[in-house]
């Protein structure tokens, strides 16, 4: 039954859905409609809503273009392909990839959010490349699921930001002045939520696996790809001496990871920027030379051309989400209907609404946190649960959100309609499994 729901969803989707950019370009129409229509807002000032957030993404922007590059330009080097390799052997069928891939992408995304996207997306291209008769789009859909509990895990930016001491908003509008990540992260229910997605998403996947006849392997020109490492050339010039010196290398990779280390010494977290500085340096010292390792970033690079076009618009549809007053009131709506039970998964669905047109955790809790957190104290609903019902509402309909995969699709070779039917049913397991926790537990 999975599989023809599966089948089912990809068929509407590679009918129906345009690409990631004029998906973006349709939200960014379909928001405008709606300000001027529910708001009572007029066209010149959601145009102008529009244009305020336009440029609201760009560091982040930057950030993800670098974990896409960097992370892609590590993976070419020998010594992590080794790695990959050796996690690949661990399945053997093209079902074991699918189950294998989702666990390790899933629990990498727990671990750190960046860290995950990456680490699925090639550990998916490695099990292709090594196992025959797998569904490439599937097995990179299967990788991209794993994505669903990175709210829940170390990296969370709500969970995370709602336990600082310093800068919180929390003793402003609930008297809390912070709530620690043993009320959030480390709860025993959003544990055993996350234990149980990790159990029971691979199987899920695994039930998707097409007819033998509907089987589409990886395509073969992205297994042709060039290496990243090439034999060392000795050079004629003094230029290219240094281009190909390990010297050069090992000295800037001796300066980059000096600084690292003081970093974390000093109190530093794993965070995007962080994980974005290891994957680099780690690149620049594990290529060898600067030309091997400025060839695999070349490469990279080729792939970031949807984070680079369509952030401005995500950021554009944000500004007209918050100014126009369209996001606080779902939140507003969903809370005036809430009763303490029902409170923490009507805020998980309004969460997941408000995400599919900010698709940013810090910007979602940024408009949904001073609504949801004092309702919360109003009704007794304990302050750590709601932040996370947000959190989970956030993760959730990332499922169907092209925004976060515009890195893994760029380093899988893939579009987004190859992977989305598959991502409806994640969603749908997945909201009914924490929707369930939410209310019961």
């Amino acid at each position: 039954m999975v599989q023809s729901i599966a089948g089912s969803f990809t068929k509407v989707v590679r009918r129906w859905l345009p690409d990631a950019f004029l998906f973006a370009v349709i939200l960014t129409f379909a928001v405008f409609a709606f300000g001027i229509l529910f708001k009572g807002q007029s066209p010149v000032d959601m145009v102008k809503f529009w244009g305020q957030g336009f440029w609201k993404l760009l560091a982040f922007a930057m950030q993800m273009v670098l974990v896409l590059v960097t992370g892609h330009t590590l993976a070419k080097t020998k010594a992590v392909e080794s790695i990959l390799i050796s996690l690949s052997k661990l399945a053997h069928t093209p079902a074991q990839a699918i189950v294998v891939t989702t666990f390790f992408a899933m629990l990498a995304c727990w671990l750190n959010w960046g860290f995950g996207l990456i680490v699925g997306a090639l550990l998916a291209k490695q099990m292709a490349k090594r196992i025959k008769g797998i569904h490439y789009g599937l097995l990179v859909a299967s990788a991209y699921s794993g994505f669903i509990v990175w709210h829940a895990g170390i990296s969370g930016s709500i969970p995370l930001k709602v336990a600082q001491v310093s800068k919180n908003f929390m003793s402003r509008i609930t008297g809390e002045e912070v709530i620690p990540v043993i009320e959030t992260i480390f709860t025993w229910q959003n544990l055993l939520l996350c234990l149980f997605l990790m159990i029971t998403l691979p199987i899920i996947n695994k039930m998707m696996i097409p007819d033998p006849e509907d089987i589409v392997e990886i395509d073969p020109a992205l297994l042709e790809e060039s290496a990243g490492e090439t034999e060392e050339r000795p050079g004629t010039t003094p230029a290219e001496r240094i281009e190909n010196s390990r010297v050069v290398s090992m000295l800037l990779g001796l300066f980059g990871f000096s600084y690292i280390v003081c970093f974390f010494v000093n109190g530093g977290t794993l965070g995007l920027n962080s994980v974005n500085m290891i994957f680099l340096f780690a690149g620049i010292v594990l290529h060898g030379t600067p030309a091997n390792f400025l060839k695999a970033a070349n490469e990279a690079i080729k792939n970031t051309s949807g984070i680079v076009l369509q952030f401005p618009l995500y950021a554009g549809i944000m500004g007209m989400m918050v100014h126009s007053g369209l996001a606080s009131s779902i939140s507003q709506w969903f809370v005036q209907v809430s009763t303490p039970v029902t409170f923490p998964f009507l805020t998980f669905l309004s969460a997941g609404i408000v995400n599919f047109f900010v698709p940013s955790g810090g910007g979602q809790w940024a408009v949904q946190g001073p609504i949801v957190m004092p309702a919360a104290k109003a009704l007794g609903v304990p302050l750590g649960k709601a932040a996370m019902a947000i959190a989970w509402g956030d993760a959730w309909t990332n499922m169907i959100q092209p925004f976060w995969a515009l890195p893994l699709l760029g380093i899988a070779g893939l579009g987004i309609r190859d992977i989305m039917g598959y991502c409806v049913v994640a969603l749908l397991w997945g909201g009914g499994l924490i929707s369930l926790f939410l209310l019961f537990l």
